[in-house]
């Protein structure tokens, strides 16, 4: 089954991208801070992880997260959003891990995608598996 954890500080875009991933067959995991995140992250490994950059505030929290997903889920998929896209995080994010380096907002179809690519279902691809290939749009 696959597993996905998301970590949004902002309650309303930490609620649409749970309803995303909430369908049949998928576990998500929804959280809003960075020890939040630690606790989950130590519980169990994901093989999506969304994260914010900047978690409550902090210039880093998201990073923290990256950090602690390479060692505790370290085959992780993970996509890193931002309302701050500056050079300096898209280095560290890439540096710690990130998969995927995304500007907010980014369009759900986007993030959808990269999700079914990696055999992770979702509200607008709910059919997406483990290898399969080219049946997704191409990223934009």
């Amino acid at each position: 089954m696959p597993t996905v954890l998301i970590v949004e500080d902002e309650q309303s875009i930490r609620d649409t991208l749970t309803e995303l991933f909430e369908v049949e067959g998928t576990q998500v995991t929804s959280v809003a801070t960075l020890d939040e995140a630690r606790k989950a992250l130590a519980a169990e490994p994901y093989q999506l992880i969304i994260s914010d950059i900047r978690l409550g505030g902090k210039r880093d929290g998201g990073l923290q997260v990256m950090a602690a997903a390479g060692l505790l889920s370290p085959e992780a998929v993970v996509l890193a959003l931002t309302a701050f896209p500056d050079q300096d995080n898209r280095l560290a994010s890439l540096r710690l891990g990130a998969t995927y380096f995304l500007e907010k907002p980014v369009d759900l179809e986007t993030i959808a995608s990269v999700a079914a690519r990696h055999g992770v279902p979702s509200a607008r691809f709910p059919t997406a598996q483990a290898g399969e290939q080219g049946s997704e749009p191409p990223l934009s």
